[in-house]
């Protein structure tokens, strides 16, 4: 490692530590030349798989891309800013494991599904919407069915129940929620 300061080109480490979430080694070290000390990072290199998008193109993994669209889904949800960061971590961990050298889009958002379920309903639906190209109400209806009756009874910690505390889906025969 050059010294940053005197390009000197051998420099020695006094003291190593790996981060709380260890994927990556911060490393103090000081130039044998001028004795100016300095910190350097050390983190795993793994390639990601290049995306293959809906119309056939392909292009490298983005995870700024993947940290937008889940700020979208979770716009003014709460959820905190370490959530969202554990879900993409997640998600990014998903795609490392696939060990493919290629991964069709509909995949990843699917990785993305998954743990937007797991974070926050209305965010998961907001997504869904998009993701699934929802044409009409209905969509959204079905959607919001299957999502109902794979919950359980108790929202997760932090969410809000899905329709409302008392109002089960709606009644298509009176045009109005039922109350339970």
């Amino acid at each position: 490692m050059h010294c940053p300061f005197c390009q000197h080109q051998d420099t020695k480490v006094i003291d190593s530590r790996a981060s709380e979430d260890g994927a990556t080694i911060r490393r103090r070290r000081e130039c044998e030349a001028c004795g100016e000390r300095f910190s350097t990072l050390e983190t795993i290199e793994l390639k990601l798989p290049v995306i293959i998008k809906g119309d056939g193109r392909r292009e490298p993994f983005d995870a700024r891309k993947l940290r937008i669209s889940m700020d979208r889904a979770l716009h003014k949800r709460p959820v905190s800013e370490e959530q969202i960061e554990a879900a993409v971590r997640a998600v990014v961990h998903q795609l490392r494991m696939t060990t493919e050298r290629e991964v069709p889009s509909r995949r990843v958002g699917e990785f993305v599904i998954a743990e937007l379920r797991k974070l926050d309903h209305v965010g998961f639906v907001r997504f869904a919407s998009v993701y699934r190209s929802f044409e009409d109400i209905t969509d959204f209806r079905e959607e919001l069915d299957r999502l109902e009756r794979e919950l359980p009874a108790v929202p997760a910690e932090g969410q809000l129940p899905l329709l409302g505390g008392d109002v089960v889906p709606f009644d298509k025969a009176s045009g109005k929620g039922k109350k339970r």
